[in-house]
């Protein structure tokens, strides 16, 4: 499936763009609930239904703070075979949350391929057959959000009219402010509610020490990483480990991957 490079333009209408971020703004989990009802009609008064995942990892739903369950009462996804936030499989099955993890920008989908503003030779590798059943709709706008610590998000418009399969003209219109507002709403979601810390705040490596890393999480041991480096084995293991107390890790592989996550290994590892 190829994917087909759009246009954009800057919608009318969207001079208010600070107030509508400012309706969907969450600083706090009591703002959540007015928040989402805010979203839910901008995408309406768009002829466009919202909905929203803060992170395809987790099975958890999206709660405001009194624990409801925001896809459903608010964003209305309650219809047999519209209740995708239920369905723990569609962020390993579904072609849309799987795109996520490939593009950062937003993109329109249907069965026949994806549409963005750039060519990604990973988009047309992904299979789109069977995409009605998959997608649980014939077309998305779809919003990816990349989040610190490698949380990511994945928030679909659908048109109201459930039978349109070519969403181009809405994509145009209005993907940059979908994209504003649902960064916006996710961002301040994910603040308001995370209350485990699994890395050290203020966490700086040496240079010495992602060096050694960055080999590391290629595969090198540190046999051969002392070889690159020209260092001795025991300088190797001591940058290794010093890195993984500074990230409070329990092993080597905990260690790349709290390095990884706070973006010290590169695209490239």
């Amino acid at each position: 499936m190829a994917s087909n490079v759009v246009e954009l333009r800057t919608p009318k209408g969207t001079e208010n763009l600070e107030q509508l971020l400012d309706q969907v703004t969450i600083t706090c989990p009591e703002d959540i609930h007015d928040a989402a009802e805010n979203l839910a009609r901008i995408a309406q008064e768009r002829g466009m239904q919202v909905a929203v995942c803060d992170d395809i990892s987790s099975k958890e739903p999206m709660v405001d703070a009194d624990g409801t369950i925001l896809n459903a009462d608010i964003f209305r996804w309650l219809d047999d075979g519209a209740r995708w936030w239920e369905d723990h499989r569609l962020a390993l099955h579904s072609p849309l949350p799987r795109a996520c993890r490939y593009e950062s920008e937003p993109f329109w989908v249907n069965g026949e391929g994806f549409n963005l503003k750039w060519p990604n030779s990973y988009l047309d590798e992904l299979d789109l057959a069977d995409f009605e059943k998959r997608s649980l709709c014939k077309a998305a706008i779809v919003i990816p959000v990349h989040l610190p610590f490698g949380q990511i998000s994945a928030s679909s418009f659908i048109s109201m009219d459930r039978e349109k399969e070519d969403l181009a003209e809405e994509f145009s219109l209005y993907s940059m402010l979908f994209a504003q507002l649902i960064r916006r709403f996710v961002a301040g979601y994910v603040q308001a509610l995370r209350t485990k810390r699994r890395i050290p705040s203020d966490c700086v490596l040496s240079k010495r020490e992602v060096e050694c890393l960055r080999w590391a999480a290629i595969g090198k041991t540190d046999k051969e990483i002392s070889m690159i480096l020209e260092r001795s084995h025991a300088t190797i293991r001591y940058h290794i480990h010093r890195a993984g107390e500074k990230l409070d890790s329990v092993n080597r592989a905990q260690t790349i991957f709290k390095a990884g996550q706070l973006g010290y290994l590169g695209a490239n590892s």
